[in-house]
């Protein structure tokens, strides 16, 4: 019997060497009580992170928090409301009391409205601009000094529709454009700062979102079908954890079978 041996090369241990460590590392993530959100919570968590969990269900991050301290003991819930300027003042107020530095900054919050142009509300359209595009604005920019303290990576989990804009989804589809546009934007302005910028659009989830959505086009909701949280969770951990020597930009994520 022939046994085959396997070595690492120089190669190898120096990338080991070079990956990102994410441990003690203070993680933001925004819309963490439920989906993609929770999942990249606790993955970041997992990774030995110390995770600020926001949003705005008070209940479910307090649960959600006692699993998270299973991995990493200073993970702690965050409530605010990001369509509040005030909650994203008080939000930037606290991290700069506990750590004054942000490693990295996860955007996962936001509102979905699906109706066609004829009959969309206009007010509709301004809930979900000031959760989508408003409020991420404001508190990246507010960040800003402490993602530069620490050598930050924001994340913006955007969308298959800030690629393409499918019927019914205009209002939607334009704040996910725009969110782009932001991220791309920054993207050009931090780097020479040391931040990396990454935009993740991912197709349909298993996630409450995605299932009230199947439920408005009146399809057969199948999330076994569909991508999972994790999945998304998993990419954007590796991304993060990848050596300072490159910028991952922008990630495109489907699920392989089309339920849909």
């Amino acid at each position: 019997m022939i046994s085959a041996m396997t070595t690492e090369s120089p190669t190898d241990q120096r990338r080991d060497i070079l990956l990102q460590n994410l441990s003690d590392k203070i993680a933001v993530v925004t819309g963490a009580s439920s989906g993609i959100g929770k999942a990249i919570a606790l993955a970041l968590a997992g990774e030995g992170a110390q995770v600020c969990l926001v949003g705005r269900k008070l209940d479910a991050l307090e649960d959600l928090t006692k699993t998270a301290q299973q991995h990493s003991l200073r993970a702690r819930a965050c409530r605010a409301d990001l369509t509040r300027d005030e909650d994203i003042h008080a939000l930037v107020a606290d991290l700069e009391r506990n750590g004054g530095r942000v490693n990295v900054l996860v955007h996962c919050a936001g509102e979905i409205r699906h109706a066609e142009h004829a009959r969309a509300p206009l007010s509709d359209f301004d809930a979900q601009y000031r959760a989508n595009v408003r409020g991420p604005y404001l508190l990246t920019q507010s960040l800003l000094p402490l993602l530069r303290a620490g050598s930050g990576q924001v994340v913006f989990i955007n969308s298959s529709s800030g690629l393409r804009a499918r019927a019914r989804s205009g209002q939607f589809a334009a704040t996910q454009h725009a969110m782009k546009a932001v991220a791309d934007s920054l993207r050009e302005e931090v780097n020479a700062d040391g931040i990396r910028v990454l935009s993740v659009f991912p197709g349909r989830t298993a996630t409450p979102r995605t299932e009230q959505l199947f439920r408005e086009e009146r399809k057969v909701y199948r999330p076994e079908l569909l991508m999972q949280p994790e999945d998304v969770a998993a990419m954007v951990v590796h991304s993060l954890k990848m050596p300072r020597t490159c910028e991952i930009t922008e990630i495109s994520m489907r699920p392989l079978f089309k339920s849909y």
